[in-house]
């Protein structure tokens, strides 16, 4: 079982500036049992950084419109069952679960802030300014502030697909951001800014191997990268080619939503 004293150890071999602040994302079941669960791989991370934060989405917010606009990644119509289980945001709503434990340990420690979006909220301590920075039309702006004050991405357990970061990447080389809906006290809003898939983002491991500090944490590999370094990688790897770091699969709607509007025209 590890210990709150072996989840720092294995920290200080990634040698975080103390200052800094950090975007974390983490699978606490990477790391194999641990003594006092998220809550104690929170205090460590705390413990090594200047800030901290992590996406506190919550899905369950999302309503589907029975029609919008075209090329949107999403099936119109479509969603009679989710609509019917959506709830309605609030500031204390748990982040979703797949944001996983850690996210949810730090939304609810007592020193957290949350940003206000009702689909891609983003939860820290120490970072109130860049959670002030986001909007309904800019939500991926926290990522952004973090990466201006030097920022560093931690990946706890997960690879690049668990990445929110590289989205603020594919938004700044101009790759084309999609729009949902959430069901919120003043009824339902629209939210630009959606991004796109994840699930190819690891095609960029090899890209940012020399700007990577990896250490392993009981079962788990650790990774941590300057933002802004890695954002600009990402980024001019997509300006380069539209369709990097999509997925493959054939039902993904939003990498065919990309993939359709980003086809030479003849």
């Amino acid at each position: 079982m590890l210990s709150y004293r072996d989840l720092v150890s294995g920290l200080k071999q990634i040698n975080l500036d103390a200052s800094a602040p950090v975007i974390a994302h983490a699978s606490l079941s990477a790391f194999g049992e641990v003594r006092g669960g998220a809550d104690a791989l929170l205090g460590a991370l705390l413990s090594q950084v200047g800030g901290l934060m992590a996406p506190a989405f919550t899905y369950n917010t999302m309503i589907t419109p029975l029609e919008g606009p075209p090329d949107n990644g999403l099936t119109y119509g479509g969603g009679d069952d989710q609509n019917r289980m959506a709830e309605f945001f609030t500031p204390d709503m748990p982040a979703d679960r797949l944001m996983g434990a850690f996210a949810e340990a730090l939304r609810r420690h007592p020193g957290a802030k949350r940003s206000a979006h009702p689909i891609l909220s983003f939860c820290g301590v120490g970072v109130e300014d860049a959670l002030e920075a986001q909007t309904l039309e800019e939500p991926l702006a926290p990522i952004e502030a973090l990466a201006g004050r030097g920022g560093w991405a931690v990946l706890l357990g997960v690879d690049h697909t668990c990445n929110t970061i590289l989205h603020a990447a594919e938004k700044r080389a101009g790759r084309r951001q999609f729009v949902r809906w959430a069901l919120t006290e003043a009824g339902v809003r629209a939210c630009p800014g959606f991004p796109g898939c994840s699930n190819g983002f690891e095609q960029l491991a090899p890209l940012v191997k020399a700007i990577t500090r990896t250490a392993h944490i009981g079962n788990a590999e650790v990774r941590a990268l300057p933002l802004a370094p890695m954002i600009e990688i990402a980024a001019g790897l997509i300006r380069e080619d539209p369709l990097a770091l999509l997925c493959d699969s054939p039902d993904c709607e939003r990498c065919q939503a990309i993939r359709l509007i980003s086809a030479p025209t003849r």
